[in-house]
């Protein structure tokens, strides 16, 4: 991998920290913000180094997340069944669709590199459940709202 692929990465994986941080604890986008570029980009504790992150998509990510939540949440409960509106999901997968919506609509990156990132960073949070094939469904009907043109070839 890739030195910016793995800053890339880190970023996503940093902001949907943080989006569950500032739900979690209600601080503004603005507090969180500094707390991580302060003490976790790249910062150095006793259990190892934290991973150093492209600080340019992690702040695009969480002001775009912030910024269009109520876009997301409303494109993420279409991609839920019924049964399962968004305020009865993890917060940690809401974090993650938070961010995930967020570059799905603002970002540059292509849908299919946002829902391989975004089901791998699933992975990470829960490692031995199903969540990355709930995120991934969630995601590939999420990507298909937001940018259509982008599965137009492969049907």
């Amino acid at each position: 991998m890739t030195d910016k692929k793995q800053m890339r990465s880190a970023a996503r994986l940093y902001a949907v920290q943080a989006l569950f941080q500032m739900e979690h604890s209600n601080l503004s986008a603005d507090r969180v913000r500094a707390e991580f570029e302060t003490h976790r980009f790249g910062a150095i504790y006793d259990e190892g180094e934290m991973a150093e992150g492209d600080l340019d998509l992690f702040r695009k990510t969480l002001d775009d997340a912030v910024e269009w939540q109520n876009k997301i949440d409303q494109m993420t409960h279409k991609a839920l069944v019924e049964r399962w509106p968004i305020d009865r999901i993890d917060p940690v997968l809401r974090a993650l669709f938070r961010a995930a919506g967020a570059e799905l609509l603002q970002g540059k990156a292509p849908p299919r590199v946002v829902i391989t990132e975004y089901v791998d960073v699933a992975k990470a949070f829960f490692p031995e459940g199903k969540e990355s094939r709930f995120v991934n469904a969630v995601l590939d009907h999420m990507a298909r709202a937001a940018k259509p043109e982008a599965f137009e070839d492969r049907r």
